[in-house]
C-alpha cells in the first residue's frame, strides 16, 4: 500500500499544488525504501503521461462524470496506470485501490477496474497531450510537431551518456553514438551499475542539453562563466574541454550533487553559490554560458509533470526572468567574447523571440551560427543562426528534448 499512497500524495501535489514531480517526491515519499519510492514515482509519472486517455476511460465508464478533484477519479488514474501501462496483476492494482478510496464510493472504483480487465481496455498507441500544450505548438509549430510529441512522451526516452573524452570503438557495445563523445542507452540500467561509473569518465546528459557547452568549443585555459549551472552536466562538459569554469548556481542543495558529480568525474570548477540577479564577478570573462531558467517544457519526455503545471502564466514569468539575467550576463563578457543561451523549452517566448528582444536592446551583439562539424550530423541550425531540437528530430533513434541555443558575439569594443 505504501508506494501506492505515496503516488497519490505525488499526484496531489502536482495537480493541486503545482509541485514539480521531483519537489513533490521529497515529501510525498519519505520513509519508503529504494523500490518502493521507484515505484511510486513510475505510478505517478506513467498517470501523469496517459491521463488524458485514462480520464476519457473513466469518463466512458460512467453516467455521471466525475469531479477532477474527487479522490475516487484519483485513485482510478493510478490505478489503471498501474493495469494499462506498468501491467500490475489485476487482483493486486484492485486491492490496493479500494482502501485508498477511505469512505468514498468503492462499489464504483470496484466495478470501473473489474470492468477494465474483463472488456481488457486498451490505451491508444500514443499519448495525448494535454489540451492547453498540444494547442499552443499546433500554433508555434506545427500539428506535425504536435503528433511527434505525443510519440515521444508516450514511453521513458533513452539514457544518453557524455563523456570526458572519446571513449574507444569497441567499449559499449550495445550503444549508440550519435555525436563525439556521446553514447546512447535503452532505458532499464541502473545508472550506477554501468561500467565506468564510479571511474567517472560520464554522465548522464540527453544529447540535446549537450548543445550549449558543444558550441563553446576548446577552453585553452580561457575563463567561462557557468550561471544556472547545477547539477553540474555542462560544468562537466566545459571543464573537459579545457576551459577554466567557474559555476553558479543559487541552490545549495544543487550545487552538493555538482560537487559530487566533479568529485567523481575527477573535473574541476570553481563554485560559487549565487543569484545571477544579485551576484557579480570580480572580473570580466572570455566566454558565458547561460542555461536559464525556464519553464521547462521541452524535458516533458523525463518530465510528464510539467506539462500539467505549466500555463502561460508561468511561461512569461520565466521569459522576463530570462531578459533580466541575460542583460546582466551580457555585462560581463569580454570584447569580442561569447555568451551562449540556452533553455530546455518549446516556447518561442523563451527562445527565438527572447533573443531577437536582447539583439534589439543591445547594439552590437550578433549571433553567430554553429560551424561545420559544431553540432552532431542530424542537427542543424535555422536560417537565423539559432539552434532548435523540436519533438520529432531523430525520433528513430530515440528522440531529444526539446531545447532552444543561441550563440552570441559580443562587440569588439
Amino acid at each position: 500500500m505504501a508506494p501506492r499512497r505515496a503516488a497519490l500524495r505525488l499526484m496531489d501535489a502536482i495537480l493541486r499544488r503545482g509541485d514539480p514531480l521531483d519537489v513533490a517526491m521529497h515529501a510525498a515519499a519519505q520513509g519508503l525504501t529504494g523500490a518502493d519510492r521507484a515505484f511510486a514515482v513510475a505510478i505517478a509519472s506513467e498517470t501523469l503521461r496517459w491521463m488524458v486517455d485514462i480520464d476519457a476511460l473513466i469518463d466512458g465508464a460512467t453516467t455521471q462524470i466525475l469531479p477532477d478533484d474527487v479522490k475516487s477519479r484519483a485513485v482510478l488514474r493510478i490505478a489503471l496506470a498501474q493495469l494499462l501501462v506498468l501491467k500490475s496483476p489485476g487482483h493486486a492494482v484492485v486491492s490496493t485501490a479500494l482502501p485508498l478510496v477511505d469512505g468514498g464510493p468503492r462499489r464504483l472504483v470496484h466495478a470501473i477496474l473489474s470492468r477494465a480487465q474483463q472488456d481488457e481496455w486498451q490505451l491508444p498507441e500514443r499519448a495525448t497531450l494535454p489540451l492547453p500544450a498540444a494547442e499552443r505548438w499546433a500554433e508555434q509549430w506545427d500539428l506535425t510537431t504536435v503528433e511527434a510529441a505525443e510519440a515521444g512522451w508516450s514511453g521513458p526516452p533513452p539514457i544518453d551518456l557524455s563523456f570526458a573524452a572519446e571513449p574507444d570503438a569497441d567499449e559499449w557495445p550495445e550503444a549508440v553514438s550519435l555525436a563525439p563523445r556521446h553514447r546512447r542507452l535503452p532505458r532499464g540500467q541502473a545508472v550506477e551499475a554501468m561500467p565506468g561509473y564510479a571511474e567517472g569518465g560520464w554522465w548522464v546528459q540527453d544529447l540535446a542539453a549537450s548543445l550549449p557547452a558543444r558550441l563553446l568549443g576548446a577552453g585553452q585555459g580561457r575563463v567561462v562563466l557557468d550561471l544556472c549551472a547545477a547539477p553540474g552536466g555542462k560544468t562537466m562538459q566545459l571543464a573537459a574541454a579545457g576551459w577554466k569554469v567557474i559555476a553558479v548556481d543559487s541552490s545549495a542543495k544543487r550545487l552538493e550533487r555538482l560537487d559530487a558529480n566533479m568529485r567523481r568525474t575527477g573535473l574541476s570548477a570553481e563554485i560559487v553559490r549565487g543569484d545571477v540577479r544579485s551576484w557579480e564577478p570580480t572580473r570580466s570573462v572570455d566566454a558565458i554560458l547561460l542555461d536559464a531558467p525556464c519553464s521547462a517544457t521541452g524535458i516533458f519526455r523525463r518530465h510528464p509533470d510539467v506539462l500539467h503545471r505549466i500555463e502561460p502564466r508561468q511561461i512569461a514569468e520565466m521569459a522576463a526572468l530570462q531578459a533580466e539575467l541575460l542583460a546582466r550576463a551580457a555585462r560581463w563578457v569580454k570584447p569580442d567574447g561569447m555568451l551562449v543561451y540556452a533553455t530546455c523549452s518549446l516556447e518561442r517566448e523563451e527562445g527565438e523571440d527572447q533573443v531577437r528582444a536582447f539583439l534589439d536592446r543591445h547594439a552590437g551583439w550578433t549571433v553567430e551560427a554553429p560551424r561545420a562539424g559544431e553540432l552532431p550530423e542530424t542537427i542543424a541550425p535555422d536560417s537565423e543562426g539559432f539552434v532548435r531540437t523540436l519533438p520529432g528530430l531523430l525520433a528513430d533513434d530515440g528522440g531529444l528534448d526539446g531545447f532552444f541555443v543561441a550563440r552570441l558575439r559580443a562587440p569588439a569594443g
